[in-house]
């Protein structure tokens, strides 16, 4: 009698390797390696945060802070919930930050208790970067399959986020 394993085992493993999570899990990684390909090249990241990016110390997690922290600052469990993470993962994303020059912590003005995680001068020029860098890739995106497909691509992903 055949166990569930070994009938798993004679199952078609095509979708497995074509579903749509996969898909998109491909094409985030794609895009995020990118991003900081070119930011790595931007002439405008300052040196030592370019040479992170171009030697691959910079990766997909460290962009979650660049993507989700606000430009007026964002408590780390703010921070870590708007980018699905823990709060640890994400304090030890933002202890790696800050010693690059990226963030800074700050007394949170409403809250004397609290912490905030601020940009640096530094950070807010690697911000700038990843908008063009960002727009860069969107180009490149549109370019590779057409004005059509990425506008129905960009709704489609719209529509499937908000539901």
């Amino acid at each position: 009698m055949p166990t569930p394993a070994s009938q798993a085992d004679n199952t078609d493993p095509g979708w497995r390797l074509t579903h749509l999570g996969r898909q998109l899990g491909h094409a985030l990684r794609r895009f995020d390696e990118r991003v900081l390909q070119l930011m790595a090249g931007d002439v405008q990241v300052p040196l030592a945060l370019s040479n992170l990016a171009a030697r691959d110390q910079v990766g997909a997690a460290h962009i979650h802070i660049t993507r989700h922290l606000s430009v007026s600052g964002s408590r780390l469990t703010d921070l870590a919930a708007s980018a699905g993470m823990t709060k640890q993962a994400m304090g030890d994303l933002v202890n790696q930050c800050e010693a690059w020059g990226l963030v800074t912590r700050e007394a949170d003005p409403y809250d004397k208790r609290a912490r905030r995680v601020v940009f640096t001068a530094s950070g807010l020029l690697w911000l700038e970067a990843f908008e063009r860098a960002v727009a860069q890739a969107e180009g490149e995106f549109r370019e590779a399959v057409g004005q059509d497909v990425a506008t129905v691509v960009a709704l489609g992903l719209e529509a499937y986020a908000a539901a």
